[in-house]
């Protein structure tokens, strides 16, 4: 076998393994889209017409159903519909809720100092969630967020 058939064989081997990971996730769960332009399909199927095209990477997602390599996706307004698993990124993101600018905080307490602000819709890394506190991340800037304030964190 040459090499670019070897590469072929092994980019499909390594994008069925994604897939498989991803479809054995218990719904509801959380993902980002993972490319800059994504679209979102009224069924599971190129066939269907788009409802959506996204064109905002890292935005989260709640994927609410499987079929196949298709994913039911909720967007942030609540929005449902298809998308294709090679769109999707299991990287946890979260975006700022709301109507005005929330606190960043050196530790997760509403007592601590605020270490930068973020107004509404931004989006961000988030991790350490617990105790209704996230550390989120927008662009180097971090800080902990009550979880109350993001889109992406709440149990599913």
């Amino acid at each position: 076998m040459n090499n670019l058939v070897k590469i072929c064989v092994a980019s499909l081997v390594l994008f069925s393994v994604a897939g498989a990971a991803q479809s054995t996730k218990k719904t509801p769960y959380w993902a980002s889209v993972k490319a800059d332009k994504a679209r979102m399909r009224t069924g599971p199927s190129t066939e269907f017409p788009i409802k959506w095209v996204y064109k905002r990477a890292d935005l989260p997602v709640k994927v609410v159903a499987v079929h196949s390599i298709w994913r039911k996706i909720e967007d942030p307004d609540g929005d449902q519909g298809w998308m294709h698993v090679s769109l999707l990124s299991p990287k946890r993101t979260a975006m700022v809720k709301g109507s005005s600018v929330s606190a960043l905080r050196e530790e997760p307490a509403a007592t601590s100092r605020i270490s930068w602000r973020v107004e509404p819709n931004v989006v961000g890394l988030i991790s350490e969630c617990e105790r209704g506190w996230c550390r989120f991340d927008s662009k180097g800037r971090a800080g902990y967020i009550e979880a109350s304030k993001l889109y992406g964190d709440e149990s599913p």
